[in-house]
């Protein structure tokens, strides 16, 4: 029995503090889709962060949708974690 490859899955969030309550979805996909938005991801100079478990929650949201309250904490230190780098290439 042939095993299928998992495809892959992308989940772009973006979250402007002045504007929005939380971040919210902005894009998301699989297969050639989620490639085309790793790809202009890395163009931007965008963090891609990998975690299939928390692509999995994010999917299940509608694209301009705020994330819940259940996942603030993690959504928070993932940007915190992506402030800290941009802080340190702008050195």
């Amino acid at each position: 029995m042939k095993r299928r490859k998992k495809q892959n899955r992308a989940v772009a969030l973006e979250y402007q503090p002045e504007l929005d309550n939380a971040p919210k979805v902005t894009a998301m996909g699989k297969g050639k889709v989620a490639e085309k938005i790793i790809e202009i991801a890395r163009e931007h100079n965008i963090h891609i962060h990998s975690d299939p478990d928390l692509i999995e929650v994010l999917s299940q949201l509608d694209l301009n949708e705020e994330i819940s309250p259940s996942l603030y904490v993690v959504v928070a230190e993932l940007l915190g974690f992506v402030y800290s780098l941009n802080a340190e290439k702008s050195r």
